[in-house]
């Protein structure tokens, strides 16, 4: 693949004792009840000095796929200066549910989060199943962390909707897709940003991040800051230095790209080759993608940069990923996502940090309802039993442990036709109906609410090309399947994902 040249943009710009952990599950559970398999240590592992709690950066794109990362230098340097996660799955392909699920620690099926919008999604229904304070802001920020949520948040959120609890800073906006004529929540007040350069959301992020940073740093607190971004979503809007810079890039297509799986589900098998057209836009598409991303890229720069400057980087977690794959062309769909293939469904998580090795990458399964309880981990913090989700401090510490999960459950509501939905699809673009879906280290299982089936020997099938469901399927797939989309604890959900 060519990767382009880009150019790098200069932006101007522990104490407190431990309460009881309050995220990562119902607001109503015993904040004494701690999950056995992942408990809180005496002292956060990578601690740079005992009793010196880390910080973490996260950094949350929006539909990017791993197809992109090798445009993007700090995320590859990220890869050689830390540990990627390389069979990581988000347990629906989809905005607010994949979000949640980060938020919560929770499977949908215990969040109530299915969708974007409507009685099954969005933040209406995260905040009607009490989901706010759940999350494991809430749980860092009551034992003293200082936290901030920048840019994306959940859909539906509007600039002036109030700001949820456990946030500490807050510049969150509702429609930054285009990256310009926005609003951001600012702490409470209401602030526009037009249409020109300086007014690129990404790059205002950046700079708020940095500037988050550097105060929090010198308060002497720990912190915890996330920073969600738009890009590269849709309609794809690059920073106006980078327009253009793709333009040369070809898409990197694999042997799923304008090609059907055999066998394939009613919603997908009539689905006609790719027009000259359609690949056209996708290119394009790609490109626009690509461009979008440079500033991202940009940003994660600034902020290791600033971490240095401010002389906790050391002891700092730099986690970055994306809520959602993105297919473009495969299995003949224009592009989107929503389905369970591992276009949509594997993403990159990529961390650097204390005690994490460098170069390293680790093959075992984990999903985004896994950072949660992560997160809460390493601050130190007990994890209540009530999360469905498994700490993954051992791995980001170079451990493999043996009787690790062995399967992975990803869940979605479909289809859905909401008009105001930025995530809305019609059949040409991958709009399946609902289906429950496992995927283990060699194997993509899926069972629609229709009854039809699918599943892929990825160990010989890589890129799902094969639906061998009619020639018989492993037990242990629909079992391990019933048993997870209906698991509510740690404990339940932890057995449920090994394969017997």
């Amino acid at each position: 693949m060519r990767r382009i040249r880009v150019r790098r943009l200069s932006v101007v710009l522990l104490a407190g004792a431990l309460l009881a952990a309050v995220g990562c599950t119902s607001s109503s559970s015993s904040s004494s009840s701690a999950s056995a398999s992942s408990s809180s240590p005496a002292s956060p592992p990578g601690s740079t000095s005992s009793g010196s709690r880390p910080n973490f950066v996260f950094v949350l794109t929006d539909d990017l796929a791993w197809n992109l990362v090798s445009h993007m230098p700090h995320v590859l340097g990220l890869e050689k200066a830390g540990t990627t996660m390389s069979k990581y799955y988000v347990v629906d392909s989809l905005c607010c549910p994949s979000r949640s699920a980060i938020f919560t620690g929770e499977y949908p099926h215990d969040d109530g989060v299915f969708t974007n919008s409507g009685s099954d999604g969005g933040y209406a229904t995260f905040n009607a199943h009490g989901d706010q304070q759940k999350t494991w802001a809430v749980a860092l920020h009551a034992a003293g962390y200082r936290t901030a949520m920048m840019g994306k948040y959940l859909n539906g959120y509007q600039p002036r909707d109030p700001i949820p609890p456990g946030w500490d800073e807050w510049d969150v906006a509702g429609n930054g897709y285009p990256e310009f004529n926005y609003n951001l929540n600012e702490n409470g007040k209401v602030q526009h940003y037009g249409a020109q350069p300086q007014d690129y959301m990404v790059d205002v992020l950046s700079a708020k991040a940095g500037a988050f940073i550097d105060s929090a740093a010198g308060s002497g607190q720990p912190f915890m800051l996330e920073v969600a971004t738009f890009a590269p979503h849709a309609p794809y809007t690059p920073a106006p230095r980078y327009a253009n810079a793709a333009a040369q890039v070809p898409y990197p297509k694999t042997p799923a790209y304008d090609r059907l799986p055999s066998n394939a589900s009613s919603w997908l098998q009539d689905h006609p080759p790719l027009s000259v057209q359609e690949q056209a836009t996708i290119t394009t598409d790609y490109r626009k993608r690509v461009e979008a991303d440079l500033a991202v890229d940009d940003m994660i720069g600034h902020l290791e940069a600033e971490l240095q400057a401010r002389g906790v980087a050391n002891n700092t977690y730099f986690i970055f990923s994306s809520d959602n794959g993105y297919h473009m062309g495969e299995y003949r769909l224009d592009p989107g996502k929503q389905t369970a293939f591992d276009t949509d469904i594997h993403v990159p998580l990529i961390v650097t940090g204390p005690g994490v090795p460098a170069g390293r990458v680790d093959g075992q399964l984990v999903s985004n309802i896994d950072l949660c309880p992560t997160f809460e981990t390493l601050a130190g913090l007990p994890v209540p039993a009530t999360v469905d989700g498994h700490s993954l401090a051992v791995l980001w510490h170079g451990q493999d442990p043996p009787g690790w999960r062995q399967a992975i459950l990803i869940e979605h509501h479909g289809p859905d036709n909401s008009p105001a939905d930025p995530d809305r699809q019609n059949n040409q673009e991958g709009d399946p109906p609902s289906y429950e879906a496992v995927r283990t280290a060699n194997a993509l299982y899926v069972r629609y609410d229709n009854g039809q089936q699918e599943y892929y020997d990825t160990a010989t099938d890589p890129y799902e090309l094969n639906n061998v469901a009619s020639k018989g399927i492993p037990p242990d797939l629909p079992k391990a399947l019933n048993a997870m989309e209906n698991c509510h604890t740690a404990a339940a959900c932890w057995a449920a994902a090994h394969l017997s």
